[in-house]
């Protein structure tokens, strides 16, 4: 929002994993499109997939571009709209007491590779929609979170146009979430009505999830390696990934699905506990809940298509050493993260 004809800059809270000047980003695509744009081409070819397909909604990583590499814009080239709105993870919201809401900011543009990125106007009008109850405006959360920051050079990459709308969610229930989701989906559905907008050209959703954190070193004295760390481990782990994508990301779009998801990532007493280590455990099934119910008002069923799972360890790194850029994490056995890119349709 704009108080007093003043702009509000979001600036960066990660240089180091992320690019943020457009030499470097130049320079990430670049190599990414040299690494793997063959196995990118491949996979688009599988799943039946152009360049002119629009992404209602994505689900896209946010961990350093040199681990997650061709993951960002194997999912990320087919988000066209002008206007996206990101579901985040609220990584910190424990130290800043949050939960049991949604958190808006109040910047007017956000810092980008390729100039300032505006928040939409449709941000306010979305806002006054809701009730009070369900959602909080805190700069200071939205400042500290990298998860939407990672994604928005690859969006501004492919659309310097882009305008976006940030929405992190903390600790939250299923049930909490499904109560949230549906006014949220109401509002969005009255913008996109009221301002003849067609979802996935003009207005669409990118949800930001790592996938599981896993291993037993370096993940703050917590030990996420519940099959092991030997390769044997490893291939469990990643056999569960798989599992979870096939039962409740791909395919058709349902509540049922969603709720899934949640039971296989929070623990069923506790909410704020994780059950199995996806740091989107909140931003997945309350930005696919948002999605599930603008799809019924809209009549506009959603199809998911899985495109990719991969891990910090399965693939070869991007070189970003040179470009002033680097690792906030290892990247082993013992300490590992996956990531899933899934688009709708």
């Amino acid at each position: 929002m704009i108080v007093n004809g003043q702009q509000k800059l979001r600036g960066l809270a990660d240089t180091i994993g992320f690019a943020h000047q457009q030499w470097q980003m130049d320079s990430v695509m670049k190599r990414t499109e040299t690494l793997y744009g063959k196995r990118m081409a491949s996979i688009w070819k599988e799943k039946n997939i152009s360049a002119n397909d629009e992404w209602k909604v994505a689900i896209s990583p946010h961990d350093d571009y040199t681990y997650a590499s061709y993951m960002y814009p194997l999912v990320l080239r087919n988000v066209k709209a002008k206007t996206v709105i990101l579901f985040g993870v609220a990584h910190k919201a424990k130290q800043l007491n949050l939960q049991d809401k949604i958190i808006f900011d109040s910047f007017t543009q956000w810092r980008g590779c390729y100039g300032n990125i505006k928040v939409s106007p449709l941000r306010e009008k979305i806002i006054t929609k809701l009730s009070k109850d369900i959602y909080e405006v805190n700069d200071s959360m939205q400042t500290i979170e990298h998860s939407v920051e990672g994604i928005l050079p690859f969006i501004q990459y492919y659309n310097k146009n882009v305008e976006i709308i940030s929405i992190l969610v903390p600790y939250n229930s299923f049930d909490n979430m499904n109560k949230m989701a549906k006014p949220l989906a109401e509002a969005i559905a009255s913008v996109i009505k009221e301002n003849k907008l067609i979802w996935g050209s003009d207005i669409a959703m990118v949800i930001s999830t790592d996938a599981v954190h896993y291993g037993d070193e370096d993940w703050g004295g917590k030990n996420f390696a519940r099959f092991g760390t030997d390769s044997a481990g490893y291939e469990k782990a990643v056999a569960l990934e798989n599992e979870i994508m096939d039962t409740c990301l791909a395919e058709k779009l349902g509540k049922e699905k969603i709720k899934k998801f949640t039971e296989y990532t929070v623990k069923k007493e506790d909410y704020k506990e994780y059950n199995w280590t996806w740091c989107g455990r909140y931003s997945v099934p309350m930005g696919l809940l948002t999605t599930f119910y603008l799809s019924e008002i809209l009549n506009s069923p959603l199809k998911g298509i899985s495109l990719a799972y991969s891990t910090s360890i399965s693939n070869k790194h991007i070189k970003v050493d040179d470009l002033k850029m680097g690792t906030t994490a290892a990247a082993k056995l013992r300490h590992w993260v996956g990531y899933a890119s899934v688009g709708y349709r």
